[in-house]
């Protein structure tokens, strides 16, 4: 590693601050009911590697009482993406298995440790550096015996080389001289890792359940002192050394991560070359290439809005995030609800990445986006699984979904009130098969990535349609329906005919069926050759079209209203604008039964169905069902507000769409967000650039056409 003296003036181009507050995010002051949403919003990814902002000094987790219930206020977590295992619990749910904690600082001060809550904090700041991927941190604290610590912080996550990180603390002290003791080491997150071997400045661990290997190797040392260390274990290192009042002394570690399956030995093998990687290039070469990978991204995906600062930074930290979740080079895994920036979930994947998250990719970092669907093609195994487990036909993809594609949606959580309650979205919230097809189909057109299409999207597209054609029943009425499903809007559970999940259904079919016929015309022996493995004959296409011509819509030919599910028009309805003034969601306030009973909606439904297929339906109904369904949603999930700002604005109802906008923009940005302490809401910060693309600038894709129709305030 750089270790000259000269590496401290490299250093302080680093340090130096960032100027520009539409760049960059400030946090001053140190807070305990707000620290574990900072820790999220704060935190940095590169996809592969996701570090949690919480201090490295004094650090650890910690408690704080909220409501009577005690909760983390600390909580430092290091991700690695895929590493998932299912923990002794009741009932078995697999999750994300945190890393060991590789940024742990201790300081001794004369022999005195430095502690946040001993002595006085004198100014504690985060920035995060959303324009470099850095997160920089200060600390001035006065110990006990009156000496002065002013320590400054930098931490990064390799764009560039997503197995590397890298830590830096710089060390002043005020006061006179005085005896220093930093150590640093690798602290364990819980049993859910075990031991395989460790050496001196490497180690491999394995799950405790699957087996799964996640090796580290470390480099650590001090610029321009020539002090030795003393390594009294494993990856973990000490130095002592006396240090007068105005010198400075810069820590610097760098760390490389590699994850496989059983194979302890080649898992230790790649982290070993990945330090090899950041040896060679050394820290400053390390933070150069960070740096270089960033402004390629920003320069694919930056978003510039006059006139409103508060959406420009918003906007940024939402591109920040997005870029920071994906890794265009593993397509085993995907982004998980919270990315990797928090316990919430256990990092299981939902459909919010194909419906909020995959148009962000397709257009500004399509090898992301392939990446992704590349998930679902290896998952699909697990998809057809499902299907067959509960009697359909093709394939039919998890609700809660992980590395190996089965379902991991729990059967029973406990609410707020202490009850076990069942929970119905792995069975019926079945609409995820058609937003991963159109997600598959959207990327095609896009991109016109034929070997894709070939190698993994017909074949998801066209298992999905088989689920379809198997799910739904022709009835009496001379009509295929959908029984007992869940849509969007999950305050109404085991429903009938759902608009959204029945046209998006018919939506897939038609696709299917004009796959199998891009396959003939233009790649005929592929297409034979799929039909054949798959057994897909002519009479079940026939079927196919039947079922999508058959579907119910629920939408009324003359008025071009559409119920959300059957009988839904006949439920209690319940004017919003009563409950203002609150501040948890309708269903907390009325209670889950009365909530199930009235056209309260969750989040957007048919609006969903406006927004993402906005060609299926005429202007008179575009007009009609959102003046309906906005006035009657409560907006209990994150999801909700991007879609009405979206919609809201192609309608030119642009001050309600920048109402919504800015609601989004709240969702973890704001000084009540305490739920982002388990992570950022990524798929709202996705629908964030989708309602300003989408809605604002009016971009839209017509088959191979793209077209703009602005609606700016």
């Amino acid at each position: 590693m750089d270790q000259d003296v000269s590496a401290r003036d490299r250093l302080e181009h680093w340090f130096a601050p960032c100027s520009d507050p539409a760049w960059h995010l400030v946090w001053s002051g140190y807070d305990a009911m707000r620290e574990a949403q900072v820790e999220a919003c704060f935190a940095l990814s590169n996809g592969f590697i996701g570090v949690r902002a919480a201090r490295p000094i004094s650090r650890g987790p910690t408690w704080v009482t909220y409501q009577h219930h005690l909760t983390w206020a600390s909580w430092p977590r290091t991700y690695i993406a895929g590493l998932f295992d299912t923990p002794n619990v009741v009932p078995p749910v697999p999750g994300l298995v945190p890393a060991p904690d590789w940024l742990r600082v201790k300081l001794w001060i004369d022999d005195r440790l430095l502690l946040l809550r001993s002595g006085e904090l004198l100014a504690h700041n985060r920035v995060l550096d959303m324009r470099r991927g850095l997160l920089k941190g200060e600390w001035v604290h006065r110990n006990p015996a009156g000496h002065l610590a002013r320590l400054e912080v930098l931490t990064a996550v390799s764009l560039a080389d997503r197995a590397v990180a890298t830590q830096f603390v710089r060390l002043r002290i005020e006061g006179g001289s005085v005896r220093v003791r930093l150590e640093a080491s690798f602290e364990s997150t819980g049993s859910a890792l075990e031991l395989v071997r460790a050496r001196r400045e490497s180690a491999v661990w394995h799950t405790a359940g699957g087996g799964k290997t996640l090796a580290i190797a470390a480099r650590a040392g001090l610029i321009g002192r020539p002090t030795e260390h003393q390594s009294t274990a494993p990856l973990k290192w000490s130095w002592t050394w006396e240090q007068g009042p105005g010198e400075v002394t810069d820590f610097v570690r760098i760390a490389a991560f590699a994850r496989g399956e059983t194979n302890a030995g080649a898992t230790e093998r790649r982290a070993a070359l990945g330090i090899a990687r950041a040896e060679a290039t050394g820290w400053s070469g390390v933070l150069a290439a960070h740096e270089r990978a960033w402004a390629e991204r920003w320069h694919s995906s930056d978003v510039e809005i006059d006139g409103d600062a508060t959406l420009q930074q918003a906007l940024r930290f939402a591109v920040y995030h997005l870029v920071s979740a994906a890794n265009p080079d593993d397509e085993r895994v995907s982004v998980g609800a919270r990315a990797l920036t928090g316990d919430a979930y256990l990092g299981h994947v939902f459909w919010d990445t194909e419906t909020y998250l995959l148009p962000f990719y397709i257009f500004t970092w399509p090898e992301a986006a392939r990446a992704l669907m590349m998930y679902r093609y290896h998952t699909l195994p697990g998809a057809r699984a499902k299907a067959t487990r509960l009697g359909y036909r093709g394939a039919l993809y998890a609700w809660e979904s992980t590395d190996t594609g089965e379902e991991t949606t729990p059967e029973k959580v406990i609410d707020t009130a202490g009850r076990l309650i069942p929970v119905l979205c792995g069975l019926e919230e079945q609409h995820i098969d058609a937003d991963i097809a159109y997600a598959v189909w959207q990327y095609w057109q896009a991109t016109l990535d034929d070997g894709f299409l070939l190698a993994a999207g017909a074949e998801i597209i066209l298992e999905t349609a088989r689920f379809w054609a198997s799910r739904a029943a022709l009835e009496a009425d001379g009509r295929y329906h959908i029984r007992r499903v869940i849509g969007p809007d999950e305050y109404h559970e085991t429903i009938d005919d759902n608009a959204y999940t029945n046209i998006r259904a018919a939506w897939n079919l038609e696709r299917g069926l004009e796959v199998v016929a891009l396959l003939e015309q233009r790649w005929p022996e592929r297409g034979r050759s799929l039909r054949t493995r798959l057994a897909l004959e002519q009479p079940e296409l026939d079927a196919w079209a039947a079922v999508a011509r058959g579907l119910v819509r629920g939408q009324d030919a003359e008025t071009g209203m559409i119920e959300q599910f059957a009988g839904y028009f006949d439920l209690e309805d319940i004017d919003l604008s009563a409950y203002l003034s609150r501040t948890v969601p309708m269903d907390v306030v009325l209670g889950r039964e009365r909530t199930a009973r009235s056209q309260i909606v969750k989040q957007a439904d048919v609006v969903a169905l406006l927004a993402l297929l906005p060609d299926l339906f005429d202007q008179t109904a575009h007009e009609r069902n959102f003046a309906y369904y906005e006035r009657r949603c409560g907006h209990g999930s994150s999801l909700s507000p991007a879609l009405h700002a979206l919609v809201g604005a192609r309608l030119g109802q642009v001050e309600l769409a920048e109402r919504y906008l800015h609601q989004t923009a709240r969702i973890d940005l704001e000084a009540s967000g305490v739920n982002s302490a388990g992570g950022v809401h990524i798929a709202a910060l996705g629908g964030l650039w989708m309602a300003t693309i989408f809605g604002l600038a009016g971009f839209r894709q017509h088959g191979e056409e793209l077209a703009l129709d602005p609606n700016l305030p």
